[in-house]
């Protein structure tokens, strides 16, 4: 096809021609897939998709552009973004700008016509791996060259956190809670906020003593991207914090939690990402349908020498999506209550952050 003016170049060897749309400049990235119908702008803002290339298995992308009001994160990071159908020409109300505008403003290249069924299932059956997206012309021994020649990075966790600590104002004042930020979604603060809470942000790597220092109501801990070994200074802040305020942590924020409990994680074959997973609640019966966005997992033999309980079970590979310590007023989910536009399945879990700061206060 005479548009068919990039490509991507996956570690073994096979190819995937389409054309450009966003930046156009060459990229090596994880490859993974997003079984989401909706969401795209969310999902290109969210830090958890740094340096990761994420193939929208939903066909048809950009039709409904963009908002000022739904970006997860001021400058987005996503390696890039692979779909079946780009369109350019979006028809919605509240549209501030096409799509590809939002990728070349940020430097996000995209690569549209793509047979996003076949690398789909190419991911399912062989796993995430890593792939080059460059020009058509590039030869395919020269991307399997850089791809063997480039390491992946390991510190995407600083490069998205904030850099000061900054203070956000609750809609209406009840609680103080210090957010550790990992990489952290505007709708979670959006969601403490409305819920009245005043959240001071503080860089994922602040110490424990300095966290203390703010005299918390709670702590709430961040998604993020990557491997959750490679954040070892949260981890001993988090094991210098259990018990001494009510936490609650969100996807890395979860991994985080458990490997401070002693418990270890592991990567998934090719993750979880999509708003239609569905989750079990094993205190209740009930099933949740529930976003998520991460390739790590906590291996439930592991959790058995800790103090944690697991509390929610993934319905399709049963891993852990949950675990809590009562005793320690604490617990950790490793999906998306917050998760925008939707599903809203799992935001009864703020209110319970909410309760467990009220009874702290109570009791104080």
């Amino acid at each position: 096809m005479a548009d068919c003016n990039r490509k991507l170049i996956l570690e073994d060897g096979s190819e995937y021609y389409g054309s450009a749309f966003g930046d156009r400049s060459d990229r090596i990235f994880e490859v993974v897939f997003n079984t989401s119908m909706v969401g795209y702008q969310e999902i290109l803002s969210d830090p958890s998709y740094t340096d990761q290339g994420v193939v929208m298995t939903y066909p048809l992308i950009g039709n409904y552009g963009t908002s000022d009001g739904d970006f997860e994160t001021e400058r987005p990071t996503i390696g890039g973004l692979i779909v079946r159908e780009y369109n350019d020409f979006p028809s919605h109300c509240q549209n501030s700008a096409p799509l590809a505008e939002v990728m070349k403003k940020f430097g996000i290249p995209g690569l549209a016509g793509v047979d996003t069924r076949k690398l789909t299932r190419s991911i399912r059956d062989f796993g995430s791996r890593r792939g080059l997206l460059t020009d058509a012309s590039t030869p395919r021994e020269e991307g399997l060259r850089r791809l063997s020649e480039s390491t992946p990075p390991t510190d995407a966790v600083r490069r998205v956190s904030c850099r000061t600590i900054r203070q956000l104002p609750a809609f209406e004042e009840k609680f103080h809670v210090v957010a550790v930020d990992c990489g952290m979604k505007e709708n979670i603060a959006r969601s403490l906020r409305a819920r009245g809470c005043r959240l001071t942000v503080v860089p994922w790597d602040t110490p424990a003593g300095v966290i203390e220092s703010f005299s918390p109501d709670g702590v709430f801990l961040s998604n993020g991207p990557g491997n959750p070994a490679d954040v070892k200074p949260v981890v001993e802040t988090v094991r210098a914090l259990c018990g001494k305020f009510p936490l609650f942590g969100i996807c890395l924020g979860h991994q985080i939690v458990s490997l401070a409990y002693g418990a270890s994680t592991y990567k998934l074959k090719f993750g979880h990402r999509g708003g239609n997973h569905p989750v079990k609640n094993l205190a209740t019966g009930r099933i949740e349908i529930t976003s998520q966005n991460h390739s790590f997992a906590v291996e439930e033999k592991s959790l058995a020498a800790t103090r944690l309980t697991v509390t929610h079970k993934n319905l399709l590979d049963n891993t852990v999506e949950g675990v809590e310590c009562l005793r320690d007023r604490l617990f950790s989910v490793q999906y998306h209550p917050e998760s925008a536009p939707g599903p809203q399945d799992s935001a009864y879990l703020f209110d319970r952050f909410i309760r467990m700061m009220e009874e702290e206060k109570s009791h104080a």
